[in-house]
Formats: structure tokens, sequence, C-alpha cells
């Protein structure tokens, strides 16, 4: 790969939704080109903040006391003009204003779209993937998700106990608009009767209602369902439910409480890695790739061929599911 003149300053900007973790990435990049004898600008509210010139020189000492906080110290948000070609541009020719020579960005794939777009402005990018979501496909692990799904699953443990005690069937909402892992990995780790997946849900809701009535004659007293946000409608699933099954049926939306809290430390110490490698490949020159986990090992993908891979739901991993 040709190499572009020396970086001299590099921006960081998180984009799209939060992930517990962020913060670790963020910290990581900011010492790591410091460390390099790069100056660093923090980039506040994503794409939105470039383009509205919402940003700060950060030092090392900005970065501390972050890493164990969710959320994002930068900030995120949607933005709607990035994703428009002059947007696009406007956001570049900001960087070249402020003598951004390199960006990182951490999110998800809509994220790395602008990463890729903003790369072809003639700004090195790299990418840095943050979404609770676990669905990019180039990687094995997303910043945030780790955190999630324990969060996820410590709620769903403290619904079950009062489901047991009062012999009630229990749906219960995961994020996941596009993507089941939060709701398989979920759905094994919680002894999940029934798992619904934006990815492999039929919609034969008769299926459930089967289910809990064999379940009943064979003595099971309570049932667990965790179902995918991509799916939804847990309440007038649960009011359905009941109606058929004569069981008393509660929905719970976790929401956004799984974007919160503090990460757990394997999203600090890979969110901290993955940083660093960005801020290394920025100063070497690189752009338009994205930091991954593979196979054991931390690799990075030209962004094109990254958004051009796709993932599926381990078949093997969702029998599996099925029969515990």
């Amino acid at each position: 790969m040709a190499k572009s003149k020396e970086i001299k300053t590099i921006g960081v900007l998180t984009s799209g939704g939060d992930a517990p973790g962020m913060n670790a990435a963020i910290r990581a990049v900011v010492r790591k080109a410091l460390a390099n004898g790069k100056k660093v600008i923090g980039i506040q509210k994503g794409y939105s903040g470039l383009i509205n010139e919402e940003m700060m020189e950060m030092t090392s000492k900005d970065v501390s006391e972050t890493i164990q906080k969710g959320g994002t110290i930068l900030r995120t948000a949607r933005c709607e003009e990035f994703k428009t070609e002059e947007g696009q541009k406007l956001g570049a020719d900001i960087c070249r204003k402020h003598g951004i020579d390199g960006i990182v960005v951490i999110g998800g794939d809509g994220s790395y779209r602008g990463a890729q777009a903003l790369s072809k402005q003639g700004i090195n990018t790299i990418g840095v993937p943050g979404t609770i979501d676990l669905d990019i496909a180039c990687t094995d692990y997303t910043i945030g998700f780790d955190t999630a799904v324990n969060t996820a699953m410590q709620a769903i443990d403290k619904i079950r106990d009062t489901s047991s005690s009062h012999e009630r069937c229990s749906i219960i909402e995961v994020m996941g608009r596009n993507a089941g892992y939060i709701a398989l990995w979920c759905g094994i780790a919680n002894g999940a009767e029934d798992i619904l997946l934006p990815e492999k849900y039929n919609y034969h809701e008769q299926d459930i209602i089967d289910h809990i009535i064999e379940s009943r004659k064979k003595g099971k007293t309570h049932h667990l369902i965790i179902n995918a946000e991509g799916i939804g409608h847990s309440t007038s699933m649960a009011r359905r439910i009941e109606a058929a099954t004569g069981m008393e049926t509660r929905a719970t939306i976790l929401g956004y409480m799984q974007r919160g809290g503090s990460p757990t430390c394997r999203d600090r110490y890979y969110a901290s890695m993955m940083g660093a490698i960005a801020a290394d490949l920025l100063c070497e020159g690189k752009s338009n790739r994205v930091v991954a986990y593979k196979n054991g090992e931390f690799v990075d993908y030209d962004i094109d061929e990254a958004l051009a891979m796709t993932k599926e739901i381990d078949e093997y991993k969702y029998q599996v599911a099925q029969i515990l």
C-alpha cells in the first residue's frame, strides 16, 4: 500500500450508538498517538461534531479516570448530513482546516461507511469496531458487547427468580435490531426455553404456545422467552400467549440499560489494544483500514473488504441453544 505524507495530527471520534469500552479506546488512541509524537484532536458528537467544528486538543490528562466509565466522553450523535457527498466533502475540508491528517473512527458499520468516505476525500482514516450488537462481519469481537451481554444476563437472572416464584411465562426483550447475538448468548447463559432471533424467527407464534403447553404437561412451572429487539412486540406477544395458554405472562424490555455501566475487563483490555493499534496504523501512513479481532489475534482489514463481508448466526450454536 502506498504511504501518504507524514501524519502530524490525529483526530478521534465516536459515532452511532454508544458502547461500554469506547472510553478505553479513546484513551488508548490519545496516549499512543502522543507517545508517537503526534498531536491529538478530540471530535465531539461524531460526524455531526466534525461538520460543526466541535473539537478540542486532547492531552494525556484529558483521558485520566475514563477507562472505567461507560458511554463515551466524546459523546455521539447520528448525522444524516454526513451521508451525503456534500457533507463528506465538508467534513474532509474541516479536517484540513484544523490540520487533522488522520482520524480514528470508533463505531459500527454505519460509522465505517463514513470513515470510508473520508478516506476517499483524502483523509487517512482507521475504523475501530464499537457496537454492543457484535454485528460487524470482519471481527469476532466488538467493543461493548461483553459488558452489554453480561448486564442483560444479570437482569434476566433476577427476572427469572420472580417468574419462577409466580409460575409465570416471562418474555424478556434484549437489544439487537438486526442482530441476535445478545439474545443468543443470553438465551444459552440464562437457560431460556425459547430464543427469538431476527435471523432465525419464523413468526409462527403458535410454535411457542405449543411449547409452553407441552412443557406444562411435563411439570414445568415457568417459561422464559428471550426476544430480540428486531422482532419486538413483546407486550402484545405476552397478551396473546397468556390468552392462549392461561399462563400468566409478563413482558420486560431491558432497553438502554444494556448500553450503560462500567465496562468489563475484556471490553477495557480489547478496546485499549484496538485503540493503540489504530493510532499506530495512522502513524505508519495507513488509511481506509479497520482494526479487528479474528481467530485470537488483532488484525486489520481494508474498509471496502470489511464492509463487503457478511455475518450470520452460526447454525450449530443456534441448534445447541435450542437443545439446551
